[in-house]
């Protein structure tokens, strides 16, 4: 398989609060963390931002949808270029 290129994927797996600013700054550390070790792809956990809600349909958890860009876009891109890295997030 000579002239491939490996990549490396860093998993951002973290416990998440009610507390959406407090989520959002554990996630960049951890991706600060991933790009560190090495990681050029971040892939951060489903509904990052929040609490795991999607195990009773609530109407009310729709006000916990972001626009793109919207806030976690917003503070995550300086993060991926100062890192170097791309970053999936949902």
């Amino acid at each position: 398989m000579s002239g491939r290129k490996s990549v490396n994927v860093g998993i951002v797996q973290m416990s998440c609060s009610d507390d959406k600013a407090a989520n959002l700054q554990k996630a960049i550390e951890g991706v600060e963390k991933a790009a560190k070790d090495g990681a050029q792809i971040v892939c951060l956990q489903e509904l990052f931002t929040s609490l795991y809600f999607c195990d009773v349909e609530d109407y009310d958890n729709f006000n916990l949808a972001e626009p793109i860009p919207g806030p976690s876009v917003e503070a995550l891109t300086p993060i991926a270029k100062k890192n170097k890295v791309v970053i999936i997030a949902s």
